[in-house]
């Protein structure tokens, strides 16, 4: 299809789209209860609508007081029902596809149910609507005249007693139409591979000969792929491989500790990054301008929010509040109720509001990734942020990292300990130690507290890792892959530990 009949046809469907947009921008606390209220009578036939009797729930209110919140084990067992084959418990319309997800590097996987609506009304609208976000912002861009190179967690798909399970990406890839593969690179054979390292040497053999416009995946892992690519072709910039490269759509992970090498290979101040937000329970946000670090949130993907503020999470006093009286700058953990059954659902990450109108969030952490074992209330945000200052004074370079707590043992105080990976370490530790440690006190009250004097906290404990001590052990792990992540942050020490006994 010629270029530029492709370029009018995105056009026509940009303006379509940004009409609708403009709806939940202007009514965004309607938009959202209507679609609860849909939700509700669309699942009032369910097993699960009959036991909280939906047929009689008429706003938000009944819908709170009625309705528990949970997480996954709280759905777990009719999750595994529906697995088993048995339809209408939590969704009216059978669930064929399920997300296989550990979330981090837990051992234990949870199976998130994918419906027909999801993957239609959410996933794959949220994919055309990156490029209208991205197109409407970039009038000269070329993306249509080349590829995307995807690069996702896939594996193989199982079978079992009527359902499929897999990676995410494998279950939008095998259910894509059959003219997507013609615009995306590797091939869904390479993208499907499940020998991750074999898989990795594939897709760089298979792309270096296209015309690769945009890039997207998880920042840790692409990073690993294109160096693998500058190294096999002898480059030094992405842009001697593919000269009309102009976007990477990136998510999963933060960017902040990976900005800096990306920045390295593709020396060009055109060159534009764009944010998702996403995960096995559907997509929830987009970064909807250039050069920002803020995601509009999307209200119409058929998922309906509320907010557990972080300092009440896990209390007595628990409670979720709905999009409307949300606040900025508060951390709150992220509630769903979805089109694929998932109702007042705890997914675990939390996020802050950087803007109400429109509503526009940072993903600032997750629930159970925190270190609190002082009263110092240390998230991902305040580590990534940093880490970023740290690296930019002392010119260090980080590939991942990982921190826990050293508990008070005798009259001894507490500690923070990191492992931290450098591809270009400080020359003085020492410093690099002081000024982490000056930083994450500017960014953080409560730590500043604990550490003033010495009063609760030492110092931090800084280890430099091996290299590839982290791809060791989440090889180690069978963790290898785009959807597996390191956990930044944990208040037991069982992760440290491991990585400790292999930095050898």
């Amino acid at each position: 299809m010629p270029i530029p009949i492709v370029n009018s046809i995105a056009s026509w469907f940009l303006k379509k789209r940004f009409h609708q947009i403009e709806l939940f921008l202007k009514y965004p606390n309607e938009v959202q209860n209507e679609l609860l209220l849909s939700l509700i009578d669309t699942a009032k036939d369910t097993e699960v609508g009959k036991q909280y009797d939906f047929s009689s729930i008429t706003n938000y209110e009944a819908f709170a007081a009625r309705v528990p919140i949970k997480s996954y084990e709280g759905w777990h067992d009719v999750i595994e029902r529906s697995r088993q084959g048995e339809h209408n418990i939590f969704w009216p319309s059978p669930i064929k596809w399920f997300a296989k997800s550990s979330g981090t590097t837990n051992s234990k996987s949870k199976f998130i149910p994918v419906s027909t609506e999801s993957l239609e009304n959410c996933h794959y609208a949220a994919g055309k609507d990156l490029l209208c976000m991205y197109l409407n912002n970039n009038e000269g861009s070329q993306l249509f005249t080349g590829k995307s190179l995807r690069l996702g967690g896939s594996k193989e798909l199982y079978k079992e007693n009527g359902t499929v399970f897999g990676d995410l990406s494998a279950i939008l890839i095998d259910n894509m139409p059959f003219w997507a593969e013609f615009s995306s690179t590797p091939s869904n054979k390479v993208s499907l591979m499940s020998d991750w390292e074999y898989k990795m040497q594939a897709i760089v053999d298979e792309t270096i000969n296209e015309n690769v416009t945009s890039l997207a995946g998880v920042p840790s892992w692409m990073l690993v792929l294109l160096n693998n690519v500058l190294e096999t072709t002898g480059k030094q910039s992405l842009f001697d491989v593919w000269p009309n490269l102009e976007v990477y759509f990136h998510g999963g992970v933060s960017f902040s500790p990976y900005v800096d090498q990306y920045k390295k290979i593709l020396p060009k101040d055109s060159f534009q990054y764009y944010e998702i937000y996403n995960a096995s329970e559907g997509f929830f946000a987009i970064q909807d301008q250039n050069n920002s670090d803020e995601l509009l949130l999307m209200l119409d993907y058929g998922i309906f929010y509320e907010f557990i503020p972080m300092n009440i999470y896990g209390s007595k006093e628990e409670k979720a509040i709905p999009l409307s009286d949300v606040q900025l700058n508060q951390n709150y953990a992220v509630v769903i109720t979805t089109n694929a059954g998932l109702w007042r659902y705890k997914i675990g990450d939390t996020v802050r509001f950087t803007s109400l109108s429109p509503y526009r969030i940072k993903i600032s952490g997750r629930t159970k990734h925190h270190i609190n074992v002082f009263g110092e209330e240390l998230i991902i945000e305040n580590a990534e942020d940093a880490l970023k200052r740290v690296c930019q004074t002392t010119e260090a370079e980080i590939v991942e990292y990982t921190a826990a707590p050293i508990f008070m043992k005798d009259q001894e105080k507490g500690a923070h300990e990191w492992i931290i990976e450098f591809k270009t370490a400080p020359q003085d530790l020492d410093r690099f130690g002081a000024l982490f440690d000056q930083a994450l006190k500017d960014l953080n009250s409560d730590y500043e507290a604990k550490r003033y004097n010495n009063l609760t906290l030492n110092a931090p404990k800084i280890h430099v890792a091996r290299p590839k001590l982290f791809y060791d052990w989440l090889k180690q792990n069978n963790k290898l892959g785009g959807q597996h992540k390191i956990p930044r942050l944990s208040n037991s020490r069982d992760y440290i530990e491991e990585l400790l006994r292999l930095n050898y």
